[in-house]
């Protein structure tokens, strides 16, 4: 039997400042290039970064949004969920991590060895954002989830 369910393939985010983003998530390891994105006279209005497993991750501006979203609501911050991105070792998040708080974006969760066995760090972006970075899960550093 086909699937005929829905499958993400899209994270749309509408943001404050295109510059600022795009700073953000290349100085995170995303290849942004400048022609990648679409201006007019008024700035940077939309940006696509396609991902080998075919999912894309997009940025627009407030001004473009409110043409294809009649419910659009500016927003001071961001939504309050979590955009996960894996990085290759537990070393790389500790570097990352630290790469972006030196640069001056705001650490939410300091690298840590989580429960589920992954070196886990929370980050925002300059829309309020939170980003994941996430190490592969070692099952060996697996440990009992918190009482909740």
């Amino acid at each position: 039997m086909a699937n005929t369910g829905p499958t993400l393939n899209q994270l749309n985010l509408v943001v404050r400042d295109m510059g600022a983003t795009l700073a953000f998530y290349r100085r995170l390891g995303l290849d942004v290039p400048d022609t990648a994105v679409w201006r007019t006279a008024s700035g940077g209005h939309h940006v696509e970064v396609e991902f080998p497993n075919g999912v894309s991750l997009e940025f627009d501006s407030r001004a473009l949004a409110k043409h294809y979203n009649a419910g659009y609501r500016d927003s001071a911050v961001g939504a309050r969920s979590v955009i996960g991105f894996s990085l290759p070792s537990r070393d790389a998040v500790d570097a990352c991590y630290a790469d972006l708080t030196a640069a001056g974006y705001s650490g939410r969760q300091p690298p840590h060895d989580a429960f589920w066995g992954a070196r886990y760090a929370i980050i925002e972006d300059p829309d309020g954002n939170h980003i994941g970075l996430m190490s592969p899960i070692d099952p060996a550093r697996k440990s009992a989830p918190p009482a909740l």
